[in-house]
């Protein structure tokens, strides 16, 4: 509760005066964020845990965090455990402020919600943190298979993060959203873990603005044959 509470917070700093934060996340948001997300990850594998904490949340906090630890523990059981030694490549993302300006210019375009694109955004790529492909191919920020790519990808870059964006929403569009947005995103991933993840992490956003920003600084994780391995962030 007080780390979301002093995340929450500083968020209000940085995006303050209606500051699109454009530039890099100050430290206490990266600090705040990682720890929230190391709670919440903890709290996913350990669920007797989770349950006693929740009893003792206020209501809306502990909805808050259910969301959260029962969308990590879905993803992290479709994880594929690689070998540690295993090449994975990440980058800096693009600012938030830049990719929030990309949602909204893609919800306009193709009436897909915001917070849908940036909850699947989130979690294919940690907002395009990592650069690796799938083990199935899959490739650039929204994670496309190259022939899903050739049909929604409208010409643009793959691996550009606006042109990536833009294609997502317009496949969503095609397989049902706004109208249906679980519809659409299983045919985005055919997982019923995947399609609750994403949309639980969009409710968050909407239920509270700050949320995309937390998100925005959790960092990437893989599991590996040995152990979880953080692979960005202080």
């Amino acid at each position: 509760m007080k780390t979301t509470r002093e995340l929450h917070d500083a968020v209000d700093a940085w995006v303050k005066d209606g500051d699109p934060a454009r530039g890099r996340p100050p430290e206490p948001v990266v600090l705040l964020a990682l720890y929230q997300q190391r709670v919440y990850r903890f709290a996913a594998r350990h669920p007797d845990v989770a349950s006693r904490a929740y009893a003792r949340m206020p209501a809306a906090l502990a909805r808050e965090a259910r969301d959260n630890v029962e969308a990590i523990h879905g993803l992290i059981a479709l994880a594929r455990p690689i070998k540690g030694s295993a090449p994975f490549h990440v980058q800096n993302p693009r600012p938030a402020g830049v990719l929030l300006g990309y949602f909204k210019a893609a919800e306009r375009r193709f009436g897909v919600k915001w917070e849908v694109l940036a909850a699947v955004m989130f979690a294919e790529t940690k907002f395009g943190r990592v650069k690796s492909a799938s083990y199935a191919g899959a490739q650039g920020p929204m994670q496309f298979m190259p022939a899903t790519w050739k049909a929604y990808g409208m010409g643009g870059d793959i691996d550009d993060p606006r042109d990536a964006i833009m294609a997502a929403a317009n496949y969503l569009h095609a397989s049902g959203a706004p109208r249906d947005d679980a519809r659409a995103l299983n045919a985005y991933n055919h997982s019923q873990a995947y399609v609750n993840a994403v949309l639980a992490h969009a409710r968050q956003m909407k239920r509270d603005k700050r949320n995309y920003y937390a998100y925005y600084n959790w960092q990437v994780y893989v599991i590996t044959t040995t152990g979880d391995r953080r692979l960005t962030g202080p």
